[in-house]
């Protein structure tokens, strides 16, 4: 059996949101601009793995960060219309889970 060249473009695409945690961020920020503590909570996912997270999200230009200098700071996450442009992807991710994939027993 031959073995098809990966496209190195699809390869990335792939290792970003297999990244974990980083698929289903995008996922909960498809609502709106989200703050840390509001993805958190959504997430359960840790502070310390949510802030990588968030970085690697800005530095691929998946979402952008906005400090509103308030007392107390406020930081708000939007995803940008290269983060927006994931949302068919994920929700046909969704569909197929709910077709495919059991729900996990608690």
């Amino acid at each position: 059996m031959a073995q098809t060249e990966i496209c190195p473009r699809f390869e990335k695409a792939v290792n970003i949101l297999s990244q974990r945690w980083t698929a289903l961020l995008i996922y909960q920020m498809l609502d709106g601009n989200s703050r840390f503590g509001e993805i958190q909570s959504a997430t359960g996912v840790s502070g310390k793995v949510l802030s990588d997270r968030l970085k690697m999200m800005e530095q691929e230009g998946l979402i952008i960060r906005e400090v509103i200098p308030e007392t107390p700071v406020v930081i708000k996450y939007t995803l940008t219309d290269k983060g927006l442009s994931l949302e068919p992807v994920l929700r046909d991710i969704e569909a197929w889970s709910q077709d495919w994939v059991e729900a996990p027993t608690k």
